[in-house]
């Protein structure tokens, strides 16, 4: 029998049911579901859309959390990333402090937030910088990395053993005291293990126990899920193999078994969901070997199948969204998710312009996305993000929040049946259409509610690309939407292509903490007969369609 969405739905909330029933004082531990190619993160048994933010990378200390607290209430989130560093957590080795992880999750609970935890450990953007001062200056017992001219170089070594031997111990302590502590209460739903991995400047290590693992047959795991771009050996080293591309996918095996090493022995202990993300290469350049324009060795989106391979105990490989661009984000989006690879955006700009793509992004089936550097610490990555340090830097991400926060639940659950659609409006400003079950969908922008805009008559708001829709298809002709700043047209496609349609009902409300629709009002006349039309007031409409 096919599975409906109401079935699905009903799925579900059995399952919550019987879950709470069966374990009353514990909540079910977090899990990535996968069903069909698509995915859900599920939380408290149910599936969960994460509407995150991220805080800066030194706002992890007790006495700088209200202002992270303020931010992602500002934001209507619904969970916080947030870091934590070897070098707290163990600053003597062996003795291990977790005062700052007993306040983070105790005021995280307080505000309602759920936490995804970011190990800074061995690597931040590929550099040693959050390991300890025991770590950072022993190079006898923690090498660094050698480049091809025998020169030392900034980044530890993957081939480091008392490395790896030390920083999975401080990750096992982590993740043993998160479950003696939060096990009940589950207030940590995830977490990243390391930090965009991989190195600028040098392809990989050329160490001595580097290159005599470099010279060794490519593993079979690898080979079976990893093609050469070019023509190659079937089998032997990675040069044999791998030709031109031999030195960035070894790195990318190195670091990644490094990474596995630490989630295996993490999970172990607390069995949470864990990923990696990464600092991107360009999407949309043609396929090349490296040549210094990327990290090489991180999880990019060409070695996703080696760090499938390398480590089976990450979830996600993660992009990192930094370029702005619309045409290179939507490719970046589509390199990622997979059938393998649940889409998720742990970190992207927090400049306006990137709230738009947060329909984009969770129509597309994501479990989530996060802006990064949303907390009020006096500090700005501009041009990476916001010039803003304050409410006004919040408020785009907070206002798409808030219309989706109530719904977050139900949207999970309808991407996961994969019913749901999304567009961002382009930076080239042009229509864009998708095709439904049943029905096309047609976005314009810089529209006005009644009429059509001229080039010399636009609205307001709309200088800069904003616009933006995400879509539920919750029945054969009925749609959840939420979105802004944007014309949605609806005509028939498939079984009703050709015949003529109009709206049934096209009502504004919201859904109630119980997923019950509640209708303010339905719109008619003047307000459907020019399309769906949007404001820069991010609306909620359940939208049902007839032909005749």
């Amino acid at each position: 029998m096919k599975k409906t969405p109401s079935r699905l739905m009903a799925a579900f909330c059995l399952m919550a049911m019987l879950s709470a029933h069966a374990n009353a004082a514990q909540a079910p531990i977090p899990q990535l579901l996968r069903q069909d190619g698509r995915f859900a993160l599920m939380v408290d048994g149910r599936p969960f859309t994460m509407l995150g933010v991220q805080a800066h990378n030194s706002s992890n200390y007790p006495s700088a959390l209200d202002k992270v607290w303020a931010a992602a209430q500002d934001a209507h989130a619904n969970t916080v990333e947030i870091p934590v560093a070897w070098e707290q957590l163990e600053p003597t080795e062996g003795k291990f402090d977790f005062s700052y992880i007993d306040t983070l999750v105790a005021q995280a609970r307080q505000n309602k937030m759920r936490l995804v935890l970011l190990w800074f450990g061995t690597w931040k953007n590929t550099g040693p910088q959050y390991t300890p001062e025991w770590v950072k200056f022993d190079n006898q017992r923690f090498p660094r990395m050698v480049d091809k001219d025998g020169k030392t170089i900034y980044c530890l070594s993957p081939f480091g053993e008392q490395t790896l031997q030390a920083d999975a111990n401080a990750f096992v302590a982590l993740m043993e005291h998160l479950k003696k502590t939060d096990s009940a209460q589950r207030t940590v739903i995830m977490v990243q293990v390391e930090n965009e991995v991989g190195t600028y400047g040098t392809v990989r290590d050329f160490g001595a126990r580097a290159q005599a693992a470099f010279e060794q047959p490519v593993p079979p795991a690898v080979l079976a899920r990893k093609k050469a771009p070019v023509a190659g050996a079937a089998s032997g080293s990675w040069a044999e193999v791998y030709g031109p591309y031999a030195d960035e996918y070894f790195h990318a095996y190195a670091v990644a078994s490094y990474i596995e090493t630490l989630a295996k022995a993490g999970r172990a202990v607390y069995d949470l969901p864990m990923y990696v993300n990464n600092a991107l290469r360009d999407p949309v350049e043609p396929m090349a070997p490296w040549k210094g324009n990327f990290a090489s060795g991180g999880p990019t989106f060409d070695v996703i199948d080696i760090y499938k391979a390398a480590a089976p105990h990450i979830d996600i490989a993660a992009p990192d969204l930094y370029s702005p661009e619309s045409k290179k984000l939507g490719a970046t989006l589509a390199l990622f998710q997979r059938q393998d690879n649940a889409l998720f955006v742990p970190e992207m700009g927090n400049a306006a312009t990137y709230a738009r793509y947060i329909y984009q992004i969770l129509g597309r089936g994501a479990i989530g996305v996060a802006p990064f550097g949303i907390d009020y610490a006096d500090y700005s990555n501009y041009p990476l993000g916001s010039r803003l340090k304050d409410k006004a830097m919040a408020e785009p991400f907070g206002k798409v929040y808030a219309a989706f926060r109530p719904m977050a639940g139900l949207w999970a659950q309808w991407s996961l049946a994969g019913r749901t659609y999304g567009i961002a409006e382009g930076d080239d400003r042009q229509p864009q259409t998708l095709t439904a079950a049943g029905w096309k969908v047609t976005a314009t922008f810089r529209e006005w509610q009644f009429g059509n805009a001229s080039k010399d008559d636009l609205p307001p708001g709309t200088e800069s690309p904003n616009g933006g829709a995400a879509l539920a298809q919750i029945g054969d002709n009925e749609f959840v939407v939420v979105g802004q700043n944007v014309r949605l047209s609806f005509e028939g496609a498939g079984p009703n292509a050709g015949k003529p349609s109009m709206y049934a009902r096209v009502e504004e409300g919201r859904f109630d903490a119980a997923g019950k629709w509640i209708m303010e009002r339905n719109w008619n006349g003047d307000q459907t007969d020019w399309g769906i039309n949007l404001t820069g007031n991010p609306t909620v409409l359940k939208i049902r369609l007839g032909t005749y």
